[in-house]
């Protein structure tokens, strides 16, 4: 039994995760930013426990692995980094703070989450960060500046940490998920879903659970020679 913690785990990609990990047997922590009755309802459903904090605020990030590591009853065997938000705007018309809150939360979340659960992993000499990036990330995408450099600045950072932590047995990889069945995507309407999935080779939209397979190989004791990997999960969408 592993000790996880997920960043954006009340909904989405993120519920996707909370459950698979609590199928698998592991106990389960998530952070959730603001919709408490998500929360409540993902906690309840999986016996997960959920708390409460903004990823961008790195005061809140250390105060939730506190409270993540008390409820876990140690340290943090295995982080997810999730949370994200979105935004499709033409360049000239994103302002300064949205281009802040993208990447902020995208990006500096996933450093600050990675940080606060360093020392624990370095102590035990083993561990598994897994950052969610998006496909974006890799071939960039018109009217999602700010979300595609978020994104491409995980690869960076997964690069920079496997590097950094392998030899403190700690393994840091990124997922890619390409367009994924959920309420964040289903915003962008039905006519634009049809024509990416028209676009993706495999001819349908990803599911959480497609991703959530991937995330658990990666921290299983089979992926302990992975490091420093991008893994598209996107039904070829990017080839």
């Amino acid at each position: 039994m592993k000790r996880i913690l997920i960043s954006g785990g009340s909904r989405g990609i993120g519920r996707g995760l909370v459950e698979a990990f609590r199928q698998n047997g592991d106990k389960v922590v998530f952070i959730y930013k603001s919709n408490h009755e998500a929360a409540r309802e993902v906690a309840k459903a999986t016996g997960a426990v959920a708390i409460q904090a903004d990823v961008a605020d790195p005061h809140q990030v250390r105060r939730a692995v506190e409270e993540a590591e008390n409820a876990l009853g140690g340290h943090v065997d295995v982080l997810v980094n999730n949370a994200g938000v979105s935004l499709i705007s033409v360049m000239q018309d994103v302002t300064d703070i949205q281009w802040r809150e993208v990447l902020d939360t995208n990006l500096s979340g996933a450093f600050y989450l990675s940080r606060e659960v360093l020392s624990g992993m370095i102590s035990a000499k083993n561990g598994r960060i897994i950052h969610i990036g998006s496909m974006w990330g890799k071939v960039g995408a018109s009217c999602e500046v700010a979300y595609s450099a978020a994104k491409a600045g995980l690869r960076g950072l997964t690069l920079s940490m496997a590097k950094e932590l392998a030899p403190s047995g700690i393994t840091v990889n990124c997922v890619e998920p390409g367009v994924i069945n959920t309420a964040m995507n289903a915003k962008l309407g039905a006519e634009t879903l049809a024509a990416l999935v028209e676009d993706t080779p495999v001819g349908r939209l990803g599911t959480p659970a497609d991703v959530s397979a991937a995330v658990l190989f990666l921290a299983s004791e089979a992926a302990s020679f992975i490091t420093g990997q991008c893994l598209s999960v996107d039904g070829g969408f990017a080839l």
